[in-house]
Order: structure tokens, then C-alpha cells, then sequence
């Protein structure tokens, strides 16, 4: 079975200025690697490098077998702080529907298959209920349900997701997880940066990041009281 994704070697960061170097990891289809650290260490800058919106700046990684960002119909990316204009009135199928676009042929017209898919995705993250709003007029949470949606749309092998429970209670938060487990389930491979230490609980692979990788594993072993300590200033409680 091939890798949905290979990294070895991989330095990621800006300009000249690595932020996290030395970045060995493998992901088969099903799996799930959790990134966990404070802001700044580097979870945004890897996940943006293997949607290809960065360049990698040292070692070698790939994305389904090709260079990151050249399969954009198969990556599904979910950034931080998702951009939508506010100044025009897109309403939340609107949003949805830009998950189908790399789909689309030649005359960049949905087909029903494609309607079928958006309303599916709705339904899967509860922005359903508000199809018809202007995106603009939602909550945080209402926007974070619907920007979801739209990379569910995609119908994607792989699923690089920044922070996807931010602006969520906590049924909220179990609705995400129960996502990503129909998606694994599918045999989508899924990289998640979270501060949410409960959202390892289910992970495959844990990688812990301070500007370095602190420590890398199962989550047992890679959410160790001195890796914690050192990347929060915590540990966990007993």
C-alpha cells in the first residue's frame, strides 16, 4: 500500500529561516497524525507546505505520490482562518459549493453528482441549517461548520486540517471527530494541527512541535510529562 504522504528530511519555514527541521514522517490511507504545539511552532507552516502554498525549503516530501500542491482535486485544506469575502453577500451553499471546483470540467458547470455532494457535506457538519444565510451574518462556529463543509465537498484522499475544531463548543468538537473518523474510515489519510490534547486521543502518529520536533509517536509515547513540559510548560493530569 502506498503512502498518502512522505516526508524525509523536510525543513519548513519562510525565506532562509527554517522553523522546524528534520521532519521524518509517513502516512498511510486510514491514518491520522495529530500536530500539537503554541502558536508559532511550526503546525501552520508544515501543513501549508504540504498543500503546496510553501515551498519546502530542504529534504525531500511528497503528496500522493507527486509534489505537494499539484493534486489539488484530491487535497483538501482547511486553513486557520479560512478567507471568504465579507463584502460580497455569498451565502453558505456558495461556500460549500467552491469545495467542488477543482472537479468541474471544462465548462466549470455542477453536474447533479456535484449538487448532491454539497447538500451531503452540509448535512455531515450541520451547516444545513443555515444554507441560505449570508456567510458574513454567522457566528465564528456557524462559519467554521461551513468553511469544514467545503472540504468535506471536495471528496478528497487527503485532509490537512489547521485548528478545525476552533470556534466550536463541545459538541461541536465531538461532531469534527466523528468526521474525521468516517473520512479515515474511507481510507482518507488526515493531518490535523490542534492545541487540543484530547484530539490525539484517536491518532496514529503524534508529533510534537516547539520550533523543533520535540517528540513523535504513538500518543502514549510522544505525550510524555517532560515533552509537554517543555512545549506548554504543563503536564498532563493524572
Amino acid at each position: 500500500m502506498s503512502a498518502r504522504i512522505e516526508a524525509t528530511g523536510l525543513a519548513v519555514g519562510y525565506g532562509h529561516r527554517p522553523i522546524v527541521e528534520g521532519l521524518n514522517f509517513s502516512l498511510q490511507p486510514g491514518e491520522l497524525l495529530v500536530l500539537i504545539g503554541t502558536n508559532g511552532s511550526g503546525k501552520s507552516t508544515l501543513l501549508k507546505t504540504l498543500a503546496g502554498l510553501v515551498t519546502a525549503q530542504k529534504g525531500n516530501v511528497n503528496v500522493l505520490g507527486a509534489e505537494p500542491g499539484t493534486q489539488h482535486s484530491l487535497v483538501g485544506y482547511l486553513p486557520q482562518h479560512p478567507v471568504s469575502s465579507h463584502t460580497l453577500p455569498l451565502r453558505v451553499e456558495d461556500v460549500v459549493a467552491m469545495g467542488r471546483f477543482a472537479h468541474l470540467g471544462l465548462t466549470r458547470r455542477a453536474r447533479a453528482e456535484d449538487h448532491r455532494i454539497v447538500q451531503e457535506s452540509m448535512e455531515r457538519t450541520g451547516a444545513i441549517a443555515y444554507k441560505s444565510r449570508p456567510l458574513r451574518d454567522l457566528s465564528g462556529g456557524q462559519q467554521q461548520r461551513t468553511h469544514l463543509a467545503q472540504v468535506l465537498a471536495r471528496r478528497a484522499d487527503v485532509l490537512l486540517l489547521d485548528e478545525p475544531t476552533a470556534g466550536l463548543d463541545l459538541l461541536g468538537r465531538q461532531a469534527v471527530a466523528e468526521l474525521v473518523a468516517q473520512e479515515r474510515a474511507r481510507g482518507v489519510a488526515v493531518v490535523m494541527a490542534t492545541h487540543e490534547l484530547s484530539d490525539a486521543d484517536t491518532a496514529d502518529m503524534v508529533m510534537l512541535l516547539a520550533q523543533r520536533v520535540v517528540a513523535q509517536g504513538s500518543p502514549t509515547t510522544a505525550l510524555t510529562d517532560a515533552a509537554l513540559r517543555e512545549c506548554f510548560g504543563f503536564t498532563q493530569p493524572h
